[in-house]
């Protein structure tokens, strides 16, 4: 086992709003599918996250706040008393584990299939995703959404707003805003995927309108102080073409910049990289960073290096995904530098119960996670 020094600033307390962090590490949100065809929350996923509440901060998988919304089976909601209740399963584990939540969530737009949701995909414009899409028959051609409707984005920022007072009715401490990886608030960012001549497309400034409008609504809901916005500059998952990343992410930052978010949380991040440092000049608050880590495998370190670099960088919190998935211990192990699991299957990542989810060993008894109380 390794020695690796326990004084990083990884492992300091901190804060973030009202709530106090044992550490800075955030378990990014991350899609698993666990969750029954209605969306709701198991016990099972309760399991998955108490057994990972050693981190300082957790951000659930994202839920859609609407039906349509949908994007592939066994993914999550927060739209119906059944959701809260299990979600409220979910938060009282966690908070009995001595951990703390927010909620992501996320409407797919046109990533989305009506034999998924029962429901027509809605995006900015009636332009289908480039790929096929996975449904609960396999794989097929997606269709093509149908544009959004002024009605249909009014009702749509107010889906946002009711599930925002929903996840905190289920105890979360806040959500989290999904505009990132190509699903519906991406979508009006983007110049490919919004052809739109109304108020919201066409210019810089109107296509962040929507995103906008959804975390101010989401923000009057529930307070700025529970409220995150994730954002992912130049990702082209999900067939996304954002045209100059800078200053497009320039002119969302200056409209949600001085609303007291809780943070900005900021995907594929890259220290290096002008839009980061760019970014991080001009957000005045917590700045939540994931890592770009290999995609076909944990690092040896756990992603600790990763993490460091964007610290020294001006990051406030690191999120890590696949790190966190293998390892419901991984803060003790990226603490003493013990050797970290890696991912089984891919496949299980995203399909089943148990096995790839909660049955990843943990230390040995002789090297017992640190309490997080």
């Amino acid at each position: 086992m390794s020695t690796t020094s326990n004084t990083s600033r990884l492992f300091e307390p901190t804060g973030l709003g009202s709530l106090d962090l044992p550490n800075r590490l955030v378990i990014a949100p991350m899609t698993r599918n666990r969750a029954t065809a209605e969306g709701v929350p198991t016990e099972l996923v309760a399991r998955y996250y108490a057994q990972r509440a050693s981190a300082g901060l957790i951000i659930a998988e994202a839920a859609t706040p609407n039906a349509v919304g949908q994007t592939y089976p066994n993914i999550t909601a927060i739209h119906t008393a059944a959701h809260v209740a299990g979600w409220r399963r979910v938060t009282e584990a966690v908070r009995a584990a001595g951990g703390r939540m927010f909620l992501q969530l996320q409407h797919g737009g046109r990533v989305g299939h009506p034999d998924t949701s029962g429901l027509w995909p809605l995006a900015p414009s009636a332009i289908p995703l480039p790929e096929r899409i996975h449904t609960p028959t396999g794989r097929q051609d997606a269709v093509v959404p149908r544009e959004m409707t002024a009605e249909d984005i009014r009702s749509t920022i107010d889906d946002f707003a009711a599930a925002a007072r929903k996840a905190v009715d289920a105890g979360f401490e806040g959500v989290e805003v999904h505009s990132a990886n190509g699903h519906l608030l991406h979508q009006f960012l983007s110049r490919n995927t919004n052809h739109r001549t109304d108020a919201y497309g066409g210019s810089v400034a109107r296509r962040v309108r929507f995103t906008t409008e959804v975390v101010d609504a989401v923000a009057r809901a529930i307070g700025p102080e529970r409220v995150g916005l994730r954002i992912s500059p130049g990702n082209t998952v999900n067939g996304i073409d954002e045209g100059a990343a800078v200053p497009l992410y320039t002119a969302l930052t200056d409209e949600v910049s001085g609303k007291g978010l809780a943070y900005l949380h900021l995907t594929f991040a890259d220290p290096d990289k002008p839009v980061y440092q760019h970014l991080r000049r001009l957000w005045p608050g917590t700045l939540v960073a994931n890592p770009v880590l290999p995609a076909d495998r944990i690092p040896a370190d756990g992603g600790r290096q990763a993490a460091e670099r964007l610290l020294s960088a001006g990051a406030d919190l690191i999120a890590l995904g696949r790190p966190f998935l293998a390892n419901p211990d991984l803060v003790e192990r990226l603490r003493i530098g013990a050797p970290v699991n890696p991912v089984r299957d891919k496949y299980l990542m995203y399909v089943g119960g148990e096995t790839g989810y909660t049955d990843y060993p943990t230390l040995s008894p002789t090297v017992p996670c640190t309490p997080n109380r």
